[in-house]
C-alpha cells in the first residue's frame, strides 16, 4: 500500500477526483479543502482494505482498479467503476464495518476521513456533509433497488419450486 502526499496541491488528482460521480458538483476550492482531510491510497492486488467487524471512519472511493467485496467469506460483488463507493456502512451510526475488501488488482483509492468534516471551515462543513450523505442516499437507494430485484427473483423462484410436483 503507498499513500500519496500533498493532495490539496496536486492538480492531477483533484482533475481525476473531479470526475468522481457523488463528488462532482464541489468546487476546486471545496475540493482542495475535502483533500485536506483525505488521502490517495495505491493498493496492490490482495491488499486488505477495510475488514469486516472494525471500525473505521473512513469513506473510500474507488479512482481506479478493481475490489472484490466479502461478508462472511462469501463473495457479494465486485466494484470496478470509477466513483463506486465502500465503507461508508460504518459511518452510518457509527457502527462497525459489515464487509470486507480486498483489491483484485492493483486499485487506488480516496479516503475520506468522515470525522475530521467537522474541523472544516464552517461554511464548508455543511456542504461536504449534505453532498457526502446525498451521495449516500444514492447509493444506498441502488443497492436497495438491487437487493430487492433479487429478493422478488428468488421469491418467484420458492414459488416456482414449490409448485412442482413432486
Amino acid at each position: 500500500m503507498r499513500t500519496a502526499k500533498k493532495l490539496n496541491n496536486n492538480i492531477d488528482i483533484i482533475e481525476k477526483i473531479k470526475t468522481l460521480p457523488a463528488l462532482e458538483s464541489f468546487t476546486e476550492n471545496d475540493l482542495k479543502e475535502l483533500l485536506r482531510i483525505s488521502k490517495i491510497v495505491r493498493y496492490k492486488p490482495g491488499d486488505l482494505i477495510v475488514k469486516e467487524g472494525s471500525y473505521d471512519g473512513w469513506i473510500y472511493y474507488l479512482i481506479s482498479g478493481r475490489v472484490r467485496i466479502i461478508k462472511k467469506g462469501n463473495e457479494l460483488a465486485v466494484l470496478q467503476r470509477t466513483g463506486d463507493v465502500f465503507g461508508e456502512m460504518g459511518n452510518m451510526g457509527s457502527s462497525e464495518l459489515s464487509v470486507s475488501v480486498y483489491a483484485l488488482e492493483e486499485a487506488t483509492c480516496l479516503k475520506i476521513d468522515i470525522s475530521n468534516v467537522d474541523g472544516l471551515p464552517s461554511e464548508n462543513r455543511f456542504v461536504f456533509r449534505y453532498l457526502i450523505f446525498r451521495g449516500f442516499a444514492e447509493v444506498l437507494a441502488k443497492r436497495l433497488r438491487i437487493t430487492t430485484e433479487k429478493y422478488l427473483r428468488a421469491k418467484e423462484e420458492i414459488e416456482r419450486l414449490k409448485s412442482e410436483p413432486r
